[in-house]
């Protein structure tokens, strides 16, 4: 059986030029880049071009670039590291309730602290309110941190708005940018960004690398104490290989992001299309709000969405429920619910990602499968058929 992988929002393959780029710092320049000698010096050259490379990637400037263990650890450490730098205890974060969990889990972390936390709500596409936003800053706000693009909708937020206004009211602002980075273009300057996250596995870099953009002057605590690795931030020896692959996965990010973005974005819409065309009462949520072209969340009413991905992986094909660090969990996303819909309704919502490697054959099929899988699930469905039947 062929497999058709439509779930590149939860992670991506490692590029074969990633690949190709990190394996001789496996063996033959296995130094430690703080060593003195040629092979530390050769890994030490290897982790700066990396970051030039990263840096390029965001328009900023490579001593700008610490290199992390992925998103999660990019996030609390810009979130922790801010407010313990902050030395008024009156303190306050301003955020939004779709975030990813490694910042909401932060905020909720810092509110058992005795920081207050604002959790902006979201329209039905899920945009925040510039309007809302702005009035939810206080005195005492020290961070804003705002995702750029949702992982489970797709959703872009309007950072470079978001950066106006948090300069205005002189606040710290962060952005977990690691469902955008590589997919549509993400400038630190003109978002007027102090803080950003992202995680190379995301963008076709292994897993267990990222990045922290931290804008200079920014009073940043360090959370792990060791070494003066990285400036300070981030003590500990780098993982060359990790840093080698997310380096030259930025590059190759840099160089064909539009043309990645305009034919991934065309399959998108076609799934999309053909899927809201065979499937009765199927809904393509946040369609009218600008988004990743990757990423399309479709709900279809009458089914469990666990049992649908169960019944695609059957046939080949690989989607998701939401956010793939929830996959089991009992409650519905919280993202989902958040703009709008019903526990059921969030239940029986499929995200569909495409990635680089995506072809028009796969949607094709994908167009065949899908259908075919939720027409069967709602035959044994007595819920849907209710709900069919009291339709007039």
């Amino acid at each position: 059986m062929k497999r058709i992988y439509l779930d590149h929002n939860a992670t991506t393959g490692v590029d074969p030029p990633v690949l190709d780029a990190m394996l001789p710092f496996f063996s033959g320049d296995y130094g430690n880049a703080s060593s003195i000698h040629t092979f530390g010096q050769r890994a030490r050259a290897a982790v700066e071009t990396a970051r030039e490379q990263v840096a390029a990637l965001l328009n900023a400037r490579p001593q700008e670039i610490i290199f992390t263990s992925g998103g999660t650890e990019s996030d609390n450490h810009a979130i922790f590291g801010v407010l313990e730098a902050e030395k008024s205890s009156n303190k306050h974060i301003i955020t939004t309730s779709i975030e990813h969990e490694a910042v909401l889990n932060a905020c909720q972390a810092l509110e058992k602290q005795g920081v207050a936390v604002t959790y902006l709500p979201v329209s039905r596409e899920g945009r925040i309110d510039l309007e809302g936003f702005r009035r939810a800053i206080r005195p005492e706000t020290t961070l804003i941190t705002v995702m750029h693009a949702n992982n489970e909708l797709g959703v872009v937020q309007p950072l470079a708005e978001i950066g106006r206004i948090a300069v205005e009211a002189d606040v710290y602002f962060h952005t977990d940018a690691v469902q955008s980075v590589g997919k549509i273009p993400v400038d630190t300057k003109t978002f007027q960004l102090d803080l950003l996250s992202l995680s190379g596995h995301k963008l076709y870099a292994p897993k267990g690398i990222g990045a922290l953009y931290i804008k200079g002057g920014t009073r940043l605590r360090q959370l792990l104490y060791g070494g003066h690795h990285q400036r300070g931030f981030r003590p500990g020896t780098e993982n060359v290989p990790g840093i080698v692959g997310l380096g030259k996965a930025a590059e190759l990010a840099r160089l064909s992001l539009v043309e990645d973005a305009a034919r991934i974005g065309a399959m998108r819409d076609e799934l999309e299309r053909g899927l809201l065309a065979q499937v009765p009462d199927s809904c393509a949520n946040s369609s009218g709000a600008p988004r990743t072209p990757n990423t399309a969340n479709i709900t279809f009413p009458g089914i469990e969405g666990e049992a649908l991905i169960i019944a695609l992986d059957l046939k080949g094909l690989a989607c998701s429920t939401g956010a793939a660090c929830s996959s089991g969990a009992v409650e519905p996303s919280h993202v989902l619910t958040a703009i709008g819909l019903t526990a059921a309704d969030a239940r029986a919502t499929i995200r569909f990602s495409l990635g680089r490697h995506t072809t028009e054959a796969e949607i094709a099929a994908a167009l065949e499968i899908v259908p075919a899988a939720v027409a069967q699930l709602r035959e044994l469905s007595p819920t849907y058929s209710k709900e069919a039947a009291a339709k007039p």
